[in-house]
């Protein structure tokens, strides 16, 4: 790290947790706003949910592009174009009155996200030393979770005190200041990678992505035999299989498949994945529980899904803090563990349930998931060159928002699948007066959710089992050899 850089670590880290913080939140934020837009737009429920889905499917379609292009042309630059790219988006999301130029500027919107995202880690990771870099990391860590939970009720607060377009202009006087940091602040000397971006994979990918994140959005409600969801899998598929095969031949590909050969960076890719697919599963199903079953008001509701990111607050960075004092892959193996027990424990709840039954259920939950994150984002970055820090980030944060949309298709798909099959008919909706289905197929999404953390988990352990044997192995090793110096 460059000397120019050491006091203006934390400013730095500050435009990064912003911009981070917006982007993510931007993914969230409008769901509470949709009914409204809806009417002021004149589209239909199902028209208007594209507000939502095109900006995560663009996201995810070309993340790892930017993270590419942040190796090659510098984190820096591809950071703050994203901000400015997002900032207009945002504006433009804010001023129109018209559906498609509407879903044109969330695509806009997105395209600034994606850069911001891909290269948000690595600057981090050059910024800071390895020292300090767990705890940077946690922030980063932070700001993604609370971007996700907070939006909804922030939404809320927004749609309540003026209109819907106040959603995306508050973004910009906040964009406008970060990017003036950004630009005065960020380090400008990146050490970029060689080569030149590889299109047909990039393409490849994108056939890979968009396809089946739109069968999965609609495979709830159009059914598995669908031509289109059927269409969209095996398009993807095919064309999965196309892109490793290109991408093996590439001598500058868009992924460097050979990054997955380190162990512990593809298992710490894969644990990141399954729990964002249990965080999603149960920020799915909880607002349908507390306020459909439960009974409690929106703004009842909105407090006790507040405990968790604010307990992630908290904890995220002082977990990232302890991962650079004694390491990461202890706090993410415990952290799997508590994600697992929350997600048990939640499956059990009930119509008779207490509140502080529920919010204890949270705490180990969100207080699992605070243990887990940094450390874990702290043991991808570490596991690369600096050269392959923004295709680490970049692939960090796609597995992420993979996550997140898996995980509303699985306990979208299991939950009424569930009811549909106890209740005789077709569901793609909570039922007034059938709180024992949903109560049924949330414990089902529940402990799904749990047994995907716990293989994680489970892996995790194995992993450390055979660090631990490795060490004893090289300790024997060297002593044996001391003991035969001396004689």
């Amino acid at each position: 790290m460059e000397k120019t850089y050491e006091k203006n670590k934390w400013p730095i880290l500050l435009i990064v947790v912003m911009s981070t913080f917006m982007a993510t939140l931007d993914s969230s934020i409008v769901n509470v706003a949709l009914p409204q837009m809806a009417r002021a737009l004149n589209v239909d429920t199902s028209q208007i949910q594209l507000v939502v889905t095109s900006y995560l499917i663009v996201i995810v379609g070309i993340i790892l592009i930017f993270g590419k292009l942040g190796d090659m042309l510098g984190k820096t630059k591809i950071f703050t174009f994203g901000i400015a790219l997002f900032t207009l988006g945002s504006l433009l999301c804010g001023i129109t009155n018209a559906f498609p130029v509407l879903i044109g500027a969330r695509i806009v919107q997105a395209v600034g996200a994606a850069a911001t995202m891909a290269n948000n880690q690595g600057i981090i990771s050059q910024v800071f030393p390895a020292t300090e870099r767990g705890k940077a990391l946690g922030f980063i860590g932070t700001s993604v979770a609370l971007g996700s939970l907070v939006g909804p009720g922030l939404g809320g607060i927004i749609v309540g005190a003026s209109s819907w377009e106040y959603i995306f202009l508050i973004n910009v006087p906040v964009g406008v200041v970060v990017l003036f940091f950004a630009i005065k602040l960020l380090p400008r000397s990146n050490r970029k990678a060689n080569g030149r971006l590889d299109m047909l994979g990039a393409t490849l990918f994108m056939l890979s992505i968009v396809p089946l994140f739109v069968a999965l959005g609609q495979l709830q409600s159009l059914g598995f035999s669908n031509p289109l969801i059927l269409t969209g899998l095996i398009v993807s598929i095919l064309s999965f299989i196309a892109f490793i095969l290109v991408e093996q031949k590439r001598e500058h590909p868009l992924i460097p498949l050979d990054i997955f050969k380190n162990k512990l960076f593809s298992l710490s890719v894969f644990c990141a994945f399954i729990t964002f697919i249990g965080l999603f599963c149960n920020s799915i199903i909880q607002p349908f529980y507390l306020q459909d079953v439960m009974l409690y008001s929106p703004e009842q509701a909105g407090l006790i899904m507040m405990i968790f990111p604010l307990i992630l607050t908290v904890l995220a960075p002082l977990s990232g803090h302890v991962s650079d004092k004694i390491g990461s892959e202890m706090l993410t193996f415990i952290g799997l563990l508590l994600i697992s027990l929350g997600l048990f424990l939640m499956s059990t709840l009930t119509e008779q349930s207490t509140l502080m039954t529920l919010v204890v259920f949270i705490v180990v939950l969100s207080v699992g998931m605070g243990l887990f994150q940094s450390p874990n984002n702290s043991l991808i970055m570490s596991t690369v060159g600096r050269h392959q820090l923004g295709i680490a980030g970049s692939i960090n944060a796609l597995v992420r928002n993979m996550g997140m949309v898996c995980g509303i298709a699985l306990a979208t798909t299991l939950l009424y699948g569930s009811m549909s099959s106890e209740l005789g008919y077709h569901v793609t909706d909570y039922v007034i007066g059938q709180n024992v289905a949903f109560i049924n197929g949330m414990r089902i999404v529940y402990i799904a959710a749990a047994v995907i953390c716990l293989i994680g988990a489970g892996l995790t352990l194995l992993r450390l089992i055979g660090k631990k044997s490795r060490s004893m192995d090289k300790a024997m090793v060297l002593e044996n050899e001391i003991g035969a110096s001396q004689k």
